[in-house]
């Protein structure tokens, strides 16, 4: 994940290539948590972050909201008592790009950062 992490995202464009299916093979090994799916035929990677209570859960949203910020590249959120379902596409290309394995990593050290909180 170290690699993932310390890349920062580009700027997208309508034109910019997705991920390979063969990248996405070399990438998810970075971040194991995280679940390959489809909505509406568009792949999206998500994971639920868990925490002891719905404050964790409020800060670990809005610190990711800020790296989001950023980097300039935006996730759905859901935050609920004791639980964040984070999920990164890039919108522009409705596809997977680089960025969202970047920022995915980059969730999962925030994660990390928070450090008291119910590892899933």
């Amino acid at each position: 994940m170290a690699g993932l992490n310390n890349e920062k995202c580009e700027a997208c464009r309508r034109d910019s290539p997705h991920v390979t299916d063969e990248e996405v093979t070399q990438l998810q090994p970075e971040i194991p948590d995280w679940e390959l799916t489809h909505e509406n035929g568009i792949p999206k990677l998500d994971r639920v972050f868990k925490f002891k209570d719905f404050q964790q859960a409020l800060d670990f949203t809005s610190e990711l909201g800020a790296l989001a910020e950023d980097q300039g590249h935006h996730p759905r959120l859901i935050t609920e008592w004791g639980r964040v379902q984070v999920t990164w596409w890039t919108h522009k290309i409705r596809n997977l790009h680089r960025n969202d394995f970047v920022m995915a990593a980059k969730s999962d050290q925030e994660f990390l950062n928070l450090g008291d909180n119910d590892r899933d």
